[in-house]
């Protein structure tokens, strides 16, 4: 392939909107996850999206929310036998995503839709917490990273956990938040 391959051209214009729009995934390696016991594959172009929140402990640093995160998976794999963190991507109080299955992985988040859709969660109780500027900037973000690189459909519909089960997930304060984002459905 040559430097002047249509190809490579294309491959860093992707990399340049990925930096653009500033989206910064901590890696699975970078957090210290587990290997997962198992994995099923997404399809690319999912209609939905879904907005999660731990409710377990809020973090405000890489180290607080890398330990954060593999508590999520230590409970979401040894206590509920799921086999690897729930979520696709976490987002941490410091403004940074964190990946938890990653792109193109089915996640454990919503019965019956985890082959349909993406799961994104904030770290935290955000019935107590608000979410940050930088925590909303990184999700959506996220999501518009999840557009450009076909994971997501441009006209996909955005939930809360709460839509499909009785939970106050993903708490009021984050609720209230995604209800006035473009995408959100009722």
């Amino acid at each position: 392939m040559s430097y002047n391959s249509p190809f490579l051209l294309l491959t860093v214009g992707v990399l340049c909107l990925h930096t653009v729009v500033g989206v910064n995934i901590i890696s699975r390696a970078q957090w210290g996850a587990r290997a997962p016991t198992s994995t099923s594959y997404l399809s690319n172009g999912l209609s939905i999206a879904v907005i999660h929140h731990t409710a377990s402990a809020y973090c405000s640093t890489q180290a607080d929310c890398s330990q954060q995160v593999r508590n999520i998976q230590k409970y979401h794999m040894d206590s509920s036998g799921w086999d690897d963190i729930g979520y696709n991507f976490l987002i941490g109080g410091d403004g940074q995503v964190y990946e938890g299955r990653g792109w193109n992985i089915v996640g454990a988040h919503v019965t019956n839709r985890n082959s349909k859709s993406i799961g994104i969660s904030f770290i935290g109780n955000y019935n107590n917490n608000r979410p940050t500027a930088a925590q909303i900037n990184a999700a959506k973000a996220l999501l518009a990273t999840a557009v450009s690189k076909g994971q997501l459909k441009s006209d996909y519909a955005l939930y809360g956990h709460r839509h499909f089960k009785a939970t106050e997930c993903p708490g009021n304060n984050l609720y209230n938040e995604i209800k006035t984002w473009p995408r959100f459905k009722v």
